[in-house]
């Protein structure tokens, strides 16, 4: 079943209202990098990165 018109809007309300956007730049090669460990993790980039961030501010 292909993806209508309404799905689409409703996920990006979704989005706007529950979510924020962070844009992240690293060297060259360090976002394979990172991707192929959140691979091995069983996770998103994304949720490796947040989680990687939350860990650390729970060290200070």
């Amino acid at each position: 079943m292909p993806y209508t018109e309404a799905q689409k809007r409703a996920s990006m309300k979704h989005i706007k209202e529950k979510t924020d956007d962070i844009r992240l730049r690293v060297k060259k090669g360090l976002k394979e990098k990172y991707r192929n460990e959140a691979k091995k993790r069983g996770m998103s980039m994304t949720q490796f990165i947040v989680e990687c961030v939350e860990k650390e501010i729970e060290k200070h």
